[in-house]
């Protein structure tokens, strides 16, 4: 309830100098005596001790939880499910612990695929500099080489990351749930080689230099003038800007700088890169697709730049909650005619399994998967 008042505080500060500027010569002095009492007043100190530093745990047993037999994340003490609200009124805090606990799950399921599923890591580009930006895929030992089949899954777009379908349902249902992991044990155990993609790896994230992040202003040609009164009017906007920022996030974090990723800088690039370079050079007569959400527009472009390429090496895609659109990517009728005959769309129904769901697209059946799916990370 603090921060509420606070904000309630200078609102009835900032409407009040309102007033009295509105007033005559007595009313601006008040105003301009006003604005110096504020200016003393140092907000961020005032917001900080509100609001509890931005610093988590960089390990699960830091944040007192852990993963119990069930695959289930529960605290280590209470044996209670995660909790979001952890602090009442702060939900920004909240949501950056939440995001840090996120993190750390994440690399805790690579962990699994390499311990547990017994998948390599491959950095990608293939041919990257040591100090280039990079990413990565995970593949079993027989991905390149088995001669029978070969399953390449394909997760949504957010912040899941390889071998992740929802981080929402990995943190408050379980691992089952909410991790590609037994779909890979499973093709594993049927003979399959694997490939888990990860679309959503397409940069890296540097901090800032100072100089990167001052605002650039290319003004040279321009009359002194009118290069001063530019000046002024960026200095006043970020004059306004920094105080208001001193409410909205009193604890001001690092800007960061994005390096994307050699031919892997979006979710569709990084499908292309894959295939070109794993999937279609590997042994298999088959291969198998499950896409979940926006991996499945990202196969579709995939087979609208390789068609031919597609339909030669891939037997069958279940998409599960599909956003492909065949009208706005503009998929040509060979491929929607293909997709008729080798895609099926999983949606998210609460009509039994299997069941024929209506669609209005022309391209792959549409069933029901006999629940809602989660999109949400």
């Amino acid at each position: 309830m603090y921060v509420t008042s606070i904000a309630l505080i200078w609102l009835q500060i900032w409407i009040s100098m309102a007033q009295l500027q509105q007033g005559g010569p007595d009313e601006k002095e008040k105003t301009t005596a006003l604005k110096d009492l504020l200016s003393r007043i140092d907000l961020d100190e005032l917001m900080k001790k509100d609001e509890p530093p931005l610093e988590f745990p960089d390990t699960l047993e830091g944040f007192e939880y852990a993963f119990n037999e069930k695959g289930q994340l529960r605290h280590i003490k209470s044996g209670e499910p995660f909790i979001f609200n952890y602090r009442e009124d702060l939900h920004r805090w909240n949501q950056k612990r939440y995001e840090a606990l996120g993190e750390i799950i994440t690399k805790y399921v690579y962990e699994l695929l390499e311990e547990e599923c017994h998948l390599k890591k491959v950095y990608i580009p293939v041919d990257t500099a040591e100090s280039e930006p990079r990413s990565f895929i995970f593949m079993s030992e027989d991905a390149m080489t088995n001669p029978d089949k070969l399953m390449v899954l394909i997760h949504g777009s957010g912040v899941v990351r390889a071998g992740q379908w929802a981080r929402r349902l990995i943190i408050n249902e379980d691992l089952d749930s909410g991790t590609q992991i037994p779909y890979i044990k499973r093709a594993i155990e049927e003979g399959y080689g694997v490939i888990v993609l990860n679309p959503n790896e397409n940069y890296i994230e540097v901090e800032k230099t100072k100089a990167q992040a001052q605002p650039s202003s290319d003004s040279s040609d321009e009359p002194a003038e009118k290069r001063e009164r530019k000046d002024k009017i960026q200095k006043d906007t970020k004059k306004r800007r920094d105080f208001y920022e001193k409410y909205r996030n009193p604890q001001k974090e690092k800007e960061t700088l994005q390096l994307y990723i050699r031919e892997n800088g979006s979710p569709e690039e990084h499908a292309i890169y894959v295939w070109d370079h794993f999937i279609f050079r590997s042994a298999a007569e088959s291969v198998f697709f499950v896409a979940h959400s926006y991996g499945g527009l990202a196969f579709v472009e995939l087979m609208i730049q390789r068609e031919a390429e597609v339909k030669n090496k891939v037997t069958a895609v279940a998409l599960t909650d599909s956003v492909h659109n065949v009208w706005h990517q503009e998929a040509g009728k060979t491929i929607r005619e293909w997709m008729r005959e080798n895609c099926c769309n999983w949606v998210s129904s609460s009509e039994p399994v299997d069941t024929s769901v209506e669609s209005m697209l022309p391209d792959c059946p549409r069933v029901s998967a006999g629940h809602c799916f989660v999109h949400t990370n």
